[in-house]
C-alpha cells in the first residue's frame, strides 16, 4: 500500500512516545525520591497510600467554607487558603489542587514558583497586579491588571506573583495541576530563609548588595 512505510514508522514513534509517557510520573509530589538500596531503609511513598474503597465516603471529596474571608493581618497583608490533599483526601492522585487567595489593599502574595505545576487564576473581587517573568536568558516580564471575572496563568515553574493595586479587598481562586502546590518556592524566603544559612558571601555577591543588608535580610527570614 502506497505510503505504508511512512504509516509504520510514524506508529513506532508513536509506541514508543507512549511507553515513555506512561514510564515517567509528569507531576512528582516531593522534590526527591532517593531509591531504597536495603530493606533497612526507610520507606517513603511519593504520595498517600489508598484507602480501602469500601470505607470511602463523599466527605473524602469534600470541602466546607471556602466562602469564608480568611485574615490578612500579618506583613505581608495576604492569606492563602490551600485545598490540597491532605485538606481533601480524594485529591490524591487527581494531580489538581485548589487555593483561596485573600489580599488586603496593597497586599502581596510574593514572587514564589511552582517548580512542578502550572497555575490558573480568577479574580472574584477587587483589582489584582500580577505577572510571571520568563527564564533565562530573555527575563521577559509579562503582566496584567485583573478585575472581576478576569483569568490569568502562570506557566509551570516560572516566577510570578499578586499584588492588590485597588483600594478593596481581594478574593481571588487558582487551581493548579498538581495535588500539593507542587514544590512552592517563595524566592525571599527560601534564598534569606534558607536552613542552615547561605554564607552571606554568596548572597551578596549574587544580588549585589550591601553585608549590612544581607545579615538583616538573613536576621528577618529566619525560621
Amino acid at each position: 500500500m502506497k505510503g505504508s512505510p511512512n504509516y509504520l514508522v510514524a506508529l513506532a514513534l508513536m509506541a514508543l512516545a507512549c511507553s515513555i509517557a506512561s514510564a515517567y510520573d509528569p507531576a512528582p509530589l516531593q522534590d526527591f525520591c532517593v531509591a531504597i538500596n536495603s530493606s533497612t531503609d526507610a520507606v517513603f511513598v511519593n504520595g498517600k497510600f489508598c484507602k480501602d474503597p469500601k470505607f470511602v465516603t463523599a466527605n473524602h471529596f469534600f470541602f466546607q467554607g471556602l466562602n469564608i474571608p480568611r485574615s490578612t493581618a500579618n506583613p505581608l497583608g495576604s492569606n492563602v487558603t490551600i485545598l490540597n490533599v491532605d485538606e481533601i483526601p480524594g485529591l490524591n492522585t487527581l494531580g489538581i489542587s485548589l487555593a483561596r487567595l485573600d489580599l488586603a489593599p496593597y497586599g502581596l502574595i510574593p514572587p514564589h514558583t511552582h517548580p512542578r505545576a502550572s497555575e490558573i487564576l480568577v479574580v472574584l473581587e477587587g483589582t489584582l497586579y500580577v505577572g510571571f517573568i520568563t527564564s533565562n536568558p530573555d527575563n521577559r516580564f509579562f503582566s496584567k491588571i485583573l478585575n472581576v471575572g478576569d483569568v490569568f496563568v502562570f506557566p509551570i515553574g516560572l516566577i510570578h506573583f499578586e499584588f492588590n493595586v485597588g483600594k478593596t479587598n481581594v478574593v481571588a481562586f487558582v487551581g493548579l495541576n498538581g495535588q500539593n502546590l507542587c514544590g512552592l518556592i517563595t524566592i525571599a524566603n527560601n534564598v534569606f530563609g534558607a536552613n542552615p544559612p547561605i554564607n552571606p558571601d554568596v548572597l551578596i555577591k549574587a544580588f549585589q548588595l550591601d553585608k549590612n543588608v544581607v545579615d538583616y535580610l538573613q536576621k528577618k527570614f529566619e525560621g
